[in-house]
Order: structure tokens, then C-alpha cells, then sequence
């Protein structure tokens, strides 16, 4: 009896200890944003809309849970589960899966952190210093929708930083599993017996940042596979974006530019770019003021320019609310709507307005 009896008080004192040494926390985190848009020449006889949008607000509205576990010299276990969702109506967006924002595991230490399962991708780590604006209802996002979605299914990741400097990359074995359902979603899952390429995706990242600039250069190269959605519909179809831009900040101001080039190389080839500067100015601790300028070129087809503004004021650390306008100018061939989601008519310009609230939690 004595003998058992100190084996189980062994047994008890090893699981104490392992779980003062394998501390662990779990967080629900969340952003709930949405309002009232309207938008003028919605067709190609004009017409107007006026409602909520079911995209993004100031930024999209999700609800995630993260869980960290330190594991002791230096290493940490984490996961993150996040869903993103449409306020107007309830519905899941990426393409209705209930975690399209993100679904991974894995671990970080000082040589870097390693990331399995969706996750986002070197394209929208590149963009989210120097895009003012980021993801909103008038923003980059309605002339590229993959930007604001820039997310890989079955992915390898990596991002390490060591004195100011961040270098990623992430390797994907089927980019996009979800049907064609909204911008996010393109039904190239990948993972072909007898056509290692299909549906592969890979973006790699350098970037340099201080307390006062930061530069950033991406590569993102996406393939096709058989039934995915077009233009990328074959494994031998090509997909790139390559993203150089900067930041810099003086006291309460920020200022941000960049430079997209996007090539999409399948039946035909299609080249295009998009140019950005903006700024955002912190007026006081509860007001601020975000302006934008957007030039769209797609090659020997149309272009479109495209001015946004906003101000917001944060009623507390969690709630704010905010008015956002913008004006889209289209070419004589060109139907770039001002609202992401939006519709125009092809050749007319289009100005939006849109005031709503948002609630982090």
C-alpha cells in the first residue's frame, strides 16, 4: 500500500507540474460593424441604392477564438479559429465556411512562428501598413476582391522578425476548397492525384519597419485546376500579384503608398495595376480623418480613379462610429463600382456615402 500510494502521489506531482509550466489561455475576440450606404448610378440607366452592405463596414465583422500555451523555453502553441459574417443578414461569408477567416495551429518561438491550415497569406500582411483605408466598403477591395480576402487553404506558413526586419512566406497544397460562392471563394481545392501543380499557391514577403517608416515588398503566385473558377481554370493557368509599398509616420500623421501589379496568364493574358497614397490624421485622442487616392489601369481595356474619405470618432476604446464617401471616376469602358458588393453602369461615374457603427469586443 505504501508503495502504491507514493507512486500516486508521484504521478499527481508530475501532473502539477507539467501544468505550471504549460500555461494556457483562451480568447474570444470580435468586431460587429455596419451601417447605411447609399450609391447613385447603380445601372446602366442610373438608379440608386440605398440599404446596409453585406461585405464590410469600416472593416468586416468577425468573431474568432485564439488559445495560446506556453510550452516552456521559449515555445508557444497557439490556434486560431475566426469566422467572418454579414451583419445585414446573419449570413457566413468566404464562400459559407464557418471559419473562412482562419483555422490554424501551431508554434511560435524566437526562430519564428509556423502556421498550419488557413491562414492569411503574404499578400494582406503586405498591404496592412501602408493601405490607410484597409478593407472598408470604398477601399482597394472593389478593384481587386481578392486583396481584402487574401487567405490560402491548406497552407504552410512562416513569418520571423529579427531586428526590424519580417520575411514570410507561405506555401499552399490547394489554395481555395470552398465552392464558387462570393469573392473569396473559387473551388480550386488542389491536392490532384497525377497534377502536383494544381491549385498551388505560394506568396513570399521582406519587409523593413522602425518606429517612424516601414517598406514592404510581396510576391503571390496562385495556379489553376480543372472546374475552378475562371480565368483559372486549368493547372497550367497563372495567377500573380507582386506589391511594393511604404509607410511613414511624423506625431499624429501617417502616411501610406504602394504600387499592385497583377498578371493573370490563361486563354488570354491580362495585365493590370493599381497605384495608392493616402493618409490618416489622429485630430484628437477621440477624432480621426483617413483620405485615399486609388488609380486603376488595366491594360488596353479601361481605367478607373477612385477618392475616398472618412472620419470616425471612438466613443470608447471598443465602439466608434464613422462616415465614409468616396467618388469613382470610370472610363468610357469601365464599370468599377464605389461600394465593394456594389453594381454601376458601364462608363458613369458613381459617388457613395455610407455612416455606420462598430463594436470590438
Amino acid at each position: 500500500m505504501k508503495t502504491i500510494r507514493s507512486l500516486s502521489l508521484i504521478s499527481v506531482s508530475a501532473l502539477v507540474a507539467g501544468s505550471a509550466c504549460a500555461q494556457s489561455n483562451v480568447t474570444l475576440y470580435g468586431i460587429v460593424d455596419t451601417g447605411v450606404q447609399y450609391y447613385n448610378n447603380a445601372t446602366a440607366s442610373g438608379g440608386s441604392v440605398v440599404g446596409m452592405p453585406s461585405l464590410s463596414g469600416k472593416l468586416p465583422s468577425r468573431f474568432g477564438l485564439r488559445g495560446v500555451e506556453d510550452l516552456g523555453g521559449g515555445y508557444k502553441a497557439f490556434f486560431v479559429l475566426e469566422n467572418g459574417f454579414a451583419v445585414n443578414n446573419g449570413a457566413l461569408g468566404y464562400g459559407g465556411r464557418i471559419f473562412g477567416r482562419a483555422a490554424n495551429v501551431g508554434i511560435d518561438s524566437r526562430f519564428g512562428t509556423l502556421t498550419l491550415g488557413r491562414q492569411m497569406n503574404m499578400t494582406l500582411y503586405a498591404l496592412t501598413d501602408a493601405d490607410v483605408i484597409g478593407p472598408s466598403n470604398h477601399s482597394l477591395a472593389v478593384f481587386d476582391t481578392y486583396l481584402p480576402n487574401a487567405r490560402s487553404d491548406n497552407a504552410v506558413g512562416y513569418m520571423g522578425k529579427w531586428h526590424g526586419f519580417t520575411i514570410g512566406a507561405t506555401y499552399s497544397f490547394g489554395r481555395d476548397a470552398a465552392g464558387p460562392a462570393g469573392p473569396s471563394a473559387t473551388n480550386c481545392a488542389g491536392q490532384v492525384p497525377g497534377d502536383f501543380v494544381a491549385c498551388r499557391q505560394y506568396t513570399v514577403m521582406l519587409a523593413y519597419a522602425s518606429e517612424t517608416l516601414g517598406v514592404t515588398a510581396s510576391y503571390d503566385v496562385m495556379r489553376g485546376g480543372t472546374g475552378a473558377s475562371a480565368p483559372l481554370s486549368s493547372s497550367a493557368n497563372t495567377d500573380t500579384r507582386t506589391i511594393v509599398d511604404g509607410y511613414a509616420k511624423y506625431g499624429n500623421l501617417k502616411l501610406g503608398a504602394g504600387w499592385i501589379r497583377r498578371n493573370t496568364s490563361s486563354t488570354t493574358h491580362s495585365q493590370s495595376d493599381i497605384f495608392f497614397a493616402g493618409g490618416t490624421y489622429l485630430l484628437t485622442p477621440a477624432f480621426a480623418v483617413d483620405a485615399q487616392a486609388v488609380r486603376y489601369i488595366l491594360r488596353t481595356r479601361s481605367d478607373a480613379t477612385l477618392f475616398v474619405g472618412r472620419v470616425s470618432y471612438f466613443l470608447s476604446k471598443r465602439t466608434s462610429i464613422y462616415s465614409s464617401a468616396g467618388y469613382m471616376i470610370n472610363s468610357p469602358t469601365s464599370a468599377v463600382p464605389v461600394s465593394a458588393g456594389g453594381t454601376v453602369g458601364i462608363g458613369k461615374n458613381q459617388v457613395g456615402f455610407m455612416v455606420g457603427m462598430q463594436q470590438r469586443f
